[in-house]
């Protein structure tokens, strides 16, 4: 989801609140910041909204006065829906994204134009086609090549990058979507296309498929575009293959084998169409998270000095802990959403008891359910010892990310190379931020 639409919908939502008499803008913070602003109500509060600090105050009042909003309000166009629904604490948030049979993933149409036709898993509900789809890609894309394969690559691309930016370093330019492209190309197997290639692509097919949620025909035309190029890449990726199988292990060569093999692998243009799926999931979305999370570090000197000092010994699991404390101050994407397939209601039995009605457009917020005090300790704390079950980081339930292991390995093994050396700072004015004219950040400058 982009940040533009994420403080938009957080306005929406917030607005919808207040209206309803819900007291949403009761908090202390919001309201301190709203005193001091110029302009309406509605001009201050976005205001407000376009730093994630405001949003998580935003979700804080409504965790304590409305922790599930029902309105006939449509937040979204791209898809059709009817009505919205606001769920905030981690109990209703996970309840969402369990109940596949009520609550359903919307891409479908979209993934079926990326492809020129076929679905791939990460559109499907749960089911036999689903299980088949997921289950032979985890053969192709197996748990150990993480350590084995995936982290080694990473780490050396990391160090080779970093030695080359020794007091400056856009990170988005030549680190963390570059590190993500060269896993695609040489784990992955789509060595047929460049690494900017890769990033250009992998970033507009995102943008269309998950954070496009106006419908914006500008998106869709240079998203489809790419999409032809793309499986183009990995067609040619896979007849080169065919003519020629020797060479690493890669995630291609591995669904090349089932399919040869007659073990129930994908048939037709099964492995592109499921390709194409990790390819688009695996670039954007890292890049984003390592850019954010620093810029959270950033903002916290005692944390940031944490973990260059981890990076400093090589401790690659103490930096991944800070780092993805850091993220949960800032997710990748705050809300994930859903469509209900009926009639329903969520948090049944319970004072906060929402009835949701077929078609409504379900908003369970991952980054409000990170702040829930009831399974939280210490929310507003920045902690590393938190058991990993509290974050929400990457997805929850069936469609949970399919790369979560790669990416829990991948971001402290690339970020660790770039936080060992001398002590970090921003570049000076907006190229120290990152910037927020796409939904994933393309410029963002750290000196040393």
């Amino acid at each position: 989801m982009s940040f533009a639409f994420a403080s938009n919908l957080f306005h929406a939502i917030a607005l919808e609140a207040h209206s309803l008499g819900k007291g949403v803008l009761a908090g202390d913070e919001i309201a301190a910041k709203l005193a001091s602003g110029s302009g309406d109500l509605a001009a201050r509060l976005k205001a407000v909204l376009t730093d994630p600090a405001g949003q998580r105050s935003v979700f804080a009042s409504l965790r304590a006065f409305a922790p599930n909003i029902a309105t006939d309000k449509t937040f979204v166009t791209a898809y059709p829906c009817d009505g919205s629904v606001i769920v905030t604490l981690t109990a209703d948030v996970r309840e969402v994204l369990d109940r596949q049979d009520d609550f359903e993933v919307v891409y479908e149409p979209r993934m079926r134009k990326i492809t020129g036709g076929p679905n791939f898993f990460l559109g499907m509900q749960d089911g036999a086609e689903y299980q088949l789809n997921a289950s032979i890609m985890r053969l192709a894309a197996q748990r150990g090549d993480v350590v084995d394969i995936v982290v080694p690559k990473a780490r050396d691309a990391a160090r080779r990058i970093v030695a080359a930016h020794p007091h400056e370093i856009d990170l988005p330019q030549v680190l963390t979507t570059v590190v993500p492209a060269l896993m695609v190309r040489e784990y992955f197997g789509v060595d047929t296309a460049s690494v900017p290639d890769l990033v250009e692509w992998t970033t507009a097919m995102f943008w269309y498929l998950f954070a496009d949620l106006q419908g914006d025909p500008v998106v869709e035309s240079k998203a489809l575009d790419y999409a032809g190029r793309c499986l183009s890449a990995i067609d040619a990726a896979i007849a080169r293959l065919d003519a020629n199988p020797g060479g690493p292990v890669t995630v291609l060569k591995r669904a090349a084998a089932l399919r040869d093999a007659g073990a129930g692998g994908f048939g037709g243009a099964g492995i592109r169409n499921n390709m194409i799926g990790l390819v688009i999931g695996a670039i954007p979305t890292i890049s984003k998270a390592c850019v954010q999370a620093l810029d959270v570090l950033l903002d916290h000197p005692d944390m940031l000095a944490q973990a260059q000092a981890a990076a400093a010994r090589g401790d690659e699991k103490a930096v991944g802990a800070i780092l993805f404390e850091a993220l949960r101050f800032n997710p990748v994407n705050p809300v994930i959403y859903r469509r209900a397939t009926r009639d329903c209601e969520i948090a049944s039995g319970t004072t906060r008891a929402c009835q949701v009605k077929k078609g409504a457009m379900v908003f369970a917020s991952n980054l409000s359910a990170m702040f829930d005090a009831a399974v939280v300790d210490d929310p507003d704390a920045f902690r590393t010892d938190r058991p990993w079950d509290i974050y929400i980081l990457w997805g929850y339930g069936l469609h949970r990310c399919f790369g979560d292991a790669i990416n829990r390995a991948i971001i402290p093994a690339l970020m660790t190379p770039l936080l060992a050396g001398a002590p970090l700072a921003r570049a000076d004015g907006a190229a120290g931020r990152p910037d927020a004219e796409t939904p994933f950040p393309q410029h963002f400058t750290v000196v040393r």
